[in-house]
């Protein structure tokens, strides 16, 4: 697992970097106004439908089902399989691109209602929308791609092809003077990204011997079955969708600069729970799905509890320093050019109420791989439901009821996660689905210590130049509280190796 665990990671964690020297990119020329706030609405359309479509549906309906026939040997059933999925995915992705194109004033007025107030802005955004919504269809085949390469154990593509999204932009973002404004530079980046990605991943699935043929879409038992799972876990998917959708909306009502700042927070929050977090869910499904397939019960649950508590012992200490010195993040990294510290300010409250949950978002792909690597989707579906009510009704009464603006939009997120993940081990543990063993216990006192010690390390950091004024002071406080946070981190793991889930590396 160690070495899948580290091709994902790695290749994740370079579409970070990249990503981060996007999200800086465009902060420095869009800053925090009417463009930003009109490309990340924009540029969420494709996100939100990919939710639905996209690994949230595509790994937990289809690759449990795909990775069992190559575990039996049964490749030419795999392969048709994958070929009559591919079929309905396309049918359905023009349908979905056509109506959207249409209809997109329509949409866009529903999702960001604040934006009618501003018929400049409510313009911009629809004609963004229109440039960044054909990305989903060119996406979803590379998803799809991805998910049957590491149904056999190929992870490398499809953790490394994200990158060119954000190489696109970055290159129609440096050339934004060639375009009518930064925000059409950013648009025509993702969707240029997007075509450099589905090129990539037809490559390398052709490389390890995987292809995709579309047909006239037919109507067949395992497609039937197929449809079973992927309605019910579109149920669950639609959840996701509705919650960024919500804050989408509450954010319009706010002052101008609200979603941007949003947006900025979340993508800090996305690179532990991207680079470590979705990793280790990603690694886990098939691993537990082939595992259950030849019977070996324990094989799985020793994998389900090993992740878990890696998974704690590598976000923990990320949330916790969220929490603790989120302005010296977002002061250091995004407080350049039109993006200030004014609004790196209000990016940095909402990461703290972000860094509450992002254990539970690492979480909650773990836990749900107990039920979907047994073809169980329904589950999760409704678990996820009723922790979306919780979610929206914790952000109206944070937003309106207790005046929190956008870090009650955060923090009503990161609650719902909680919420989502407690519910789903409370019915596989009474389900007798899910163990937690004696190792997953032993290690759960080491990593809240290593936790703290990387909290304090990075609050000391962060403070240490606190009172002198020197040329890139928040810059120089941030890489020292990389700097101590991760020493005080790196000897607390090295004292209690042996009760951690480390492997080779605790001998």
């Amino acid at each position: 697992m160690f070495k899948r665990l580290l091709s994902v990671g790695g290749f994740t964690l370079l579409s970070r970097i990249t990503g981060f020297m996007r999200d800086i990119l465009m902060a420095w020329i869009l800053g925090k106004g009417v463009l930003s706030d009109a490309f990340i609405v924009a540029f969420l359309f494709p996100s939100y439908f990919r939710s639905i479509f996209g690994e949230g549906t595509i790994n937990p309906a289809f690759l449990p089902r795909y990775a069992a026939l190559h575990a039996k040997g049964e490749h030419r059933a795999a392969a048709l399989f994958a070929d009559r999925v591919f079929s309905w995915q396309m049918m359905a992705q023009l349908v979905i691109l056509i109506l959207a194109l249409i209809f997109m004033p329509l949409v866009v007025h529903v999702i960001a209602p604040g934006f009618a107030d501003n018929p400049g802005q409510l313009s911009l955004t629809v004609g963004l929308a229109r440039i960044t919504f054909p990305y989903l269809i060119l996406t979803v085949v590379a998803i799809q791609l991805s998910a049957m390469l590491n149904a056999i154990n190929k992870f490398w593509a499809a953790a490394a092809w994200s990158n060119f999204q954000n190489i696109g932009m970055i290159a129609c973002l440096l050339a934004s003077h060639w375009f009518p404004n930064a925000a059409y530079a950013a648009a025509w980046g993702l969707l240029l990204g997007g075509f450099m990605q589905l090129f990539f991943m037809l490559w390398a699935s052709r490389h390890d011997g995987l292809s995709l043929r579309i047909a006239w879409p037919k109507w067949t038992p395992e497609i039937r079955e197929f449809f079973k799972a992927f309605g019910a876990v579109t149920v669950g998917a639609a959840g996701v969708f509705v919650a960024p959708f919500i804050d989408t909306i509450i954010a319009s009502l706010l002052p101008i600069g609200s979603r941007t700042a949003l947006y900025y927070a979340d993508r800090i929050q996305q690179l532990p729970l991207g680079v470590l977090g979705i990793a280790l869910g990603t690694v886990l499904l098939p691993e537990m799905s082939a595992k259950l397939a030849v019977g070996d019960r324990a094989g799985s649950d020793h994998a389900q509890n090993r992740t878990a508590s890696l998974s704690l012992l590598l976000t923990l200490p990320f949330a916790a320093v969220f929490v603790v010195i989120p302005d010296t993040i977002m002061r250091a990294i995004f407080a350049h050019g039109a993006f200030d510290k004014s609004a790196a300010a209000l990016s940095a409250v909402a990461l703290a109420a972000y860094g509450v949950g992002l254990p539970a978002f690492a979480l909650s792909r773990i836990v749900q791989a107990t039920f979907y690597a047994r073809h169980d989707t329904a589950t999760p579906a409704r678990v996820t439901i009723a922790a979306l009510a919780c979610n929206i009704g914790l952000k109206i009464v944070f937003v309106w009821g207790l005046g929190l603006g956008i870090a009650g939009v955060a923090l009503g997120t990161a609650l719902g996660a909680w919420i989502n993940v407690c519910v789903l081990t409370w019915i596989g543990r009474r389900r007798g689905l899910l163990a937690m063993d004696d190792a997953f216990h032993r290690a759960l006192l080491p990593v809240l210590i290593a936790t703290a010690a990387a909290a304090a390390g990075a609050y000391l950091g962060a403070i240490a130049l606190h009172q002198i004024s020197i040329p890139f002071r928040d810059e120089v406080n941030l890489l020292l509280a990389i700097a101590l946070g991760g020493l005080a981190y790196g000897i607390t793991i090295l004292m209690f190796r042996r009760s951690l889930p480390l492997g080779r590396l605790a001998g």
